[in-house]
């Protein structure tokens, strides 16, 4: 894309509004930035030019800023300038919706994957989410609505946050970027009440794919209702089209954003959950204090938790690893289900005899955690445990989880805990919004859970936090230790004491290919749902099976396949007393799904050989 005609930087100056320095006045702040606004670099394709005595000259001013601004905005103002793009390819926008969410192909270079999010696409979709917000809240025209955007590590993060910028200022609304940041940071920059840091937002995008690969990207939307859902990203896109179909008609062109904000809100949210643990534990300063736990933050947006959470706690993160934001990801994926990184936190737990490890994805919406012995704490473990807290204080409480959760699982919540399971569809909006479901009805629940890490707490306004969720465990070893009542992890995995693990627990993935003559020109997506609407009529037929709302049941075990949301992929889980009645399971679905000949059933066929 062309470069901007040359322009500069007309106004950055620092505005501080902590209650206790109202003294200064605008003039004065404006007056004292003057000397370190000389020679700042020109402005060339949404980005600034930097030289090195630019560089110098932000270095001098931030230097200056921070001795009498705790929390900062800048204002940046660029004048606007345009260069046309000559040509654009058409797009099926409902194709990049993903649930409750939106995704695409950010970076070229992957065989088989053209670029789906180009930047007038990731424009148009922003002023589709404007458009939008706009009809929701209703507002008179006295009142500019305001937008939050944030971004994980991905490498093409900043290309699409100004994309971003350029189609919410082109609605008229304003811009607060945040830079690096987690998934329930943007959430709740729509819940913090605080002008000096220009909260609330009226709505908030982040800027992330999940644990997917480098090349992937994407975009999750938040009012103070909570995450968006699949009708409400559906209407999005289609406004998105139809702006995208201006452009095509009209030509397109990229025009500078006026007026971005940007806040530090992250320093605000990370303040919230260290006061959060410090509240449970009595009011210590330290509570954490002589606590050994490394953080693996996968080189995505988490790594902020080490240093900014636990040691002003008091804890020791010596040996916390992976925790310098990389996009390309080149340690592992950054992802509590994923073995590889599973087997790098315990790893870093043993060889630094920490009394607790802790792992995030790359949004830092799900999270996971390993004891001092190595043991992991996921997946059903994991729910378990955060059961077993939630029970202590929400007695008889109903956990809603998603619907692979061991059948032990359901006897350790009802029997030992004295709560109630109830089981739900899988994906992290479906769960949270079957619990607030349950208690608009009178049922109460607390914790809506899903095996892959994401956990949601009333108390905490159904926000999808994989930081707050590590909070919790936090809580509970402080107020443990507190109390005098016991230290250390074993406090954690005590409280899971008596949850009887499955024999057999596999997940297997069948492969759609999307090139084969079989899918006779359908989507993937239509192809897979025929694959589980046949399966369906399959097992309707089978007296040794029997269907639940969310699995199959039989040979004393179960299975569920499903469709995945991002790839061409069915996921198979199977779970069962024994490796030969896991088998059966897999060879029932074998058998129905034979007829399909674009699914690559390998890993399955190899399960079930004798």
């Amino acid at each position: 894309m062309a470069a901007l005609s040359g322009k500069v930087v007309q106004n950055v100056f620092i505005a501080q509004f902590y209650q206790q320095n109202r003294q200064f006045g605008t003039q004065y702040q404006r007056d004292i930035c003057v000397p370190y606004m000389r020679a700042l670099p020109p402005f060339h394709g949404g980005k600034l030019a930097w030289t090195s005595n630019s560089s110098m000259q932000m270095r001098k001013l931030l230097k200056y800023q921070n001795g009498f601004v705790n929390r900062r905005t800048f204002y940046c103002n660029a004048a606007s300038s345009a260069t046309a793009i000559p040509s654009l390819d058409k797009v099926d926008f409902l194709k990049l919706q993903n649930g409750s969410d939106i995704r695409g192909v950010a970076v070229s270079g992957v065989e088989g994957e053209p670029v789906s999010l180009t930047e007038p696409v990731t424009e148009a979709i922003a002023a589709g989410f404007a458009a939008w917000l706009l009809d929701k809240k209703k507002v008179d025209a006295s009142r500019k609505l305001r937008v939050s955007i944030g971004h994980d590590s991905r490498i093409s993060a900043q290309k699409l946050q100004d994309a971003v910028s350029r189609g919410i200022a082109s609605a008229g609304l304003d811009v607060v970027q945040y830079g690096l940041a987690s998934t329930p940071a943007m959430f709740n920059s729509t819940l913090t009440e605080d002008e000096a840091i220009l909260c609330p937002a009226d709505g908030a995008i982040m800027i992330t794919a999940s644990h997917l690969p480098y090349n992937r990207n994407g975009f999750k939307f938040f009012t103070s209702d909570g995450g968006l859902g699949k009708n409400d990203i559906k209407d999005i896109l289609e406004r998105a089209a139809s702006i995208y179909s201006n452009f095509l008609a009209k030509g397109y062109s990229v025009k500078a954003s006026e007026s971005v904000k940007k806040v530090d809100y992250m320093a605000v949210y990370t303040s919230d959950l260290v006061k959060a643990v410090r509240k449970a534990a009595g009011n210590i300063e330290k509570p954490l204090e002589g606590f050994h736990i490394v953080v693996d933050a996968g080189n995505g947006a988490g790594g902020f938790f080490a240093a900014k959470v636990l040691e002003p706690l008091g804890a020791i993160t010596s040996g916390s690893q992976f925790l310098e934001p990389d996009g390309m990801f080149p340690n592992h994926i950054p992802n509590p289900e994923d073995k590889a990184a599973m087997k790098a936190i315990t790893q870093a737990v043993l060889d630094n005899k920490a009394n607790l490890g802790i792992i995030f994805d790359t949004d830092v919406d799900r999270s996971a955690a390993v004891d001092s012995t190595g043991r992991e704490l996921n997946r059903n473990r994991l729910i378990a445990l955060m059961s077993a807290i939630v029970l202590e204080e929400h007695p008889g409480t109903t956990i809603v989880t998603d619907s692979v959760t061991s059948d032990g699982l359901t006897s350790f919540i009802e029997k030992k805990l004295g709560g109630k399971h109830h089981r739900f569809k899988r994906g992290y909006k479906n769960v949270i919004d079957e619990a607030i479901r349950l208690n608009s009805i009178g049922e109460e629940s607390h914790l809506a859970i899903e095996t892959s890490g994401h956990g949601d707490l009333k108390e905490n306004h159904w926000l999808d936090d994989g930081a707050y969720l590590m909070v919790k465990l936090r809580n509970k070893l402080a107020s443990t230790r507190a109390s005098g009542k016991g230290v250390g992890s074993k406090v954690l995995t005590d409280l899971v004491e008596g949850l009887e693990e499955p024999a057999i627990a596999v997940e297997l993935r069948i492969k759609i290919n999307q090139n084969h003559p079989d899918l006779k020109g359908r989507s993937f997506r239509k192809y897979g749902e025929a694959v589980l609407q046949h399966l369906g009529n399959s097992i309707a037929s089978n007296p040794k099976l029997q269907k639940a709302p969310v699995r199959v049941s039989g040979f004393g075990g179960w299975f569920l396949l499903r469709l995945s949301l991002h790839d061409p992929v069915l996921p198979l889980n199977i779970e069962a007393p024994s490796h030969e009645d896991a088998v059966k399971l897999g060879l029932k679905v074998a058998a129905a799904v034979k007829e399909f000949q674009a699914l690559d059933t390998s890993a399955l066929d190899k399960f079930a050989q004798p």
